[in-house]
């Protein structure tokens, strides 16, 4: 895997991956950014998201789970210094369908965190990382 990162003036940045995906990132306008894309720490916690939730469906949908939707909420705290590195992440994962299996859903949250999500494995080495999740009938 390779990243190509651009400079788009000021404070901005544009990542084009080697599959030819683009992010834009930039800082804050209290730094003198111009709030054009997302904070690089941003995309990390995006990222694990993203990979946590392909886990967890390439699971559910293996298992023959009924599932109609997915979603994930990232919360974190930071250190106070710099470099101000995330120092506690939790994850919450949502499954929203119909007849879901607990014990399915559970086991799916708890590999993607402990052997699958490499966004996770990580993240572990700095902070301490918390996974919970929900199950919603839809």
């Amino acid at each position: 895997m390779s990243i190509k990162i651009d400079w788009k003036g000021k404070k901005a940045f544009e990542a084009t991956s080697s599959t030819g995906h683009k992010v834009m990132m930039d800082a804050s306008k209290e730094v003198g950014g111009e709030d054009r894309g997302s904070r690089p720490m941003e995309l990390l916690l995006m990222g694990l998201g993203g990979c946590s939730g392909i886990d967890v469906m390439m699971m559910l949908e293996k298992g023959k789970q009924d599932v109609k939707d997915c979603q994930m909420e990232v919360t974190s705290e930071r250190a106070d210094g710099i470099p101000a590195v995330y120092t506690k992440i939790h994850l919450h994962v949502k499954v929203f369908g119909t007849d879901l299996n607990e014990k399915k859903v559970k086991r799916a949250v708890e590999l993607s965190a402990d052997k699958y999500c490499s966004v996770s494995k990580m993240l572990e080495k700095t902070a301490e990382m918390t996974h919970t999740y929900e199950i919603i009938e839809a």
